[in-house]
């Protein structure tokens, strides 16, 4: 890592992509005027996650045109978080800026970020705040989940904080270290600690085209979070079995005393069907939960990779395919090609 770094840069710049074939060139055009007034040696990576337009072919004419652009494009759709850190693998900047590629993350406040990691800060996050008339919907369950998540894994991230943030190298290497499936990494950036700040920033609507990020694969998300930094809503499930047990268990006591002791019948089927009903609900639940859980163990013990790279663009203009036969054992000693 110390060899990537020295024949590197200071500052990484990476993004991951998915359908931004028409914000690609502005936002290129938009960072390079910010960051060339720093004058620090810089890079820009694109992580194409399986784009279905022409975003890779975009990335390319970039790449060609500017020695800064370099690209690396996924087999397939395998998610922004595998994206994003199929990215990072690549950075070689003594500090890495993640951001989105639908200008929604504002250019212009690289050179914030830059600033105070000058002052020392290895991570320098960003709070989103958002406009008066973003979706109240997704301000009221963005509180909540993070509020969820805190209680649940005792990492804190403030509403607003996503994938937009500045990483000095030290903490990336550590990131990196990271094997495991259903990535959360604005989880593990918090968890891993060092010095930090963070920066508010206006929030604005997306430049061109559709977001692709989905309820579904929010939620995907919002679940892998809280399920790979905590066991709690397993201790939750417990204790809302044991609870259920103890209303069953009551339920039979009093059907008991009432046949033998008091010498009525239990008047009706409508209230012993709703019990039954509402006690195997809660089972299924339950036994979901559990099955969530061991669904990720048996993700971890196949080992597979998390993602694979079809193709890269290097510094030199050059887009070059990777080999689909590289084996799982040979991840380490080849880590540009799959992950």
């Amino acid at each position: 890592m110390a060899d990537k770094v020295k024949a590197g840069c200071e500052l990484s710049i990476v993004v991951p992509v998915y359908n931004e074939q028409q914000n690609l060139q502005r936002l290129f055009e938009e960072i390079k005027k910010v960051v060339n007034t720093l004058q620090i040696s810089w890079e820009i990576i694109f992580a194409d996650d399986g784009s279905s337009d022409d975003s890779w072919a975009t990335i390319q004419t970039l790449n060609r045109q500017n020695r800064v652009v370099k690209g690396v494009r996924l087999a397939r759709n395998f998610g922004h978080q595998y994206a994003l850190f199929a990215g990072l693998r690549h950075a070689r900047g003594r500090a890495v800026v993640t951001m989105d590629g639908d200008l929604q993350h504002p250019p212009h406040l690289i050179a914030e970020l830059v600033k105070e990691w000058h002052k020392g800060f290895a991570i320098v996050h960003t709070i989103r705040q958002d406009p008066a008339d973003y979706s109240l919907l997704k301000k009221i369950t963005s509180k909540i989940y993070y509020r969820i998540f805190t209680f649940c894994s005792g990492v804190n991230i403030q509403p607003g904080m996503a994938d937009f943030r500045l990483l000095d190298r030290s903490v990336l290497d550590e990131v990196l270290q990271f094997k495991e499936a259903g990535l959360f990494l604005r989880g593990i950036v918090q968890w891993v600690g060092f010095n930090s700040t963070a920066v508010r920033y206006q929030a604005t609507r997306r430049s061109e085209g559709k977001s692709g990020y989905s309820w579904k694969k929010m939620l995907r998300l919002g679940w892998d979070g809280i399920s790979s930094f905590s066991v709690i809503p397993l201790r939750i499930a417990t204790a809302v079995g044991l609870l259920t047990s103890v209303v069953a268990f009551s339920g039979i006591l009093y059907a008991f005393y009432s046949k033998f002791v008091s010498g009525t019948a239990i008047p009706g089927w409508a209230s012993s069907v709703a019990i039954i009903s509402f006690l195997l609900g809660v089972l299924f639940i339950l036994i979901g939960i559990i099955g969530e859980y061991v669904g990720r163990i048996l993700i971890e013990v196949m080992n597979r990779p998390r993602y694979i790279i079809a193709e890269y663009c290097n510094d030199e203009g050059e887009t070059l395919q990777t080999s689909a036969e590289v084996e799982w054992s040979q991840i380490e000693s080849q880590p540009d090609h799959l992950a």
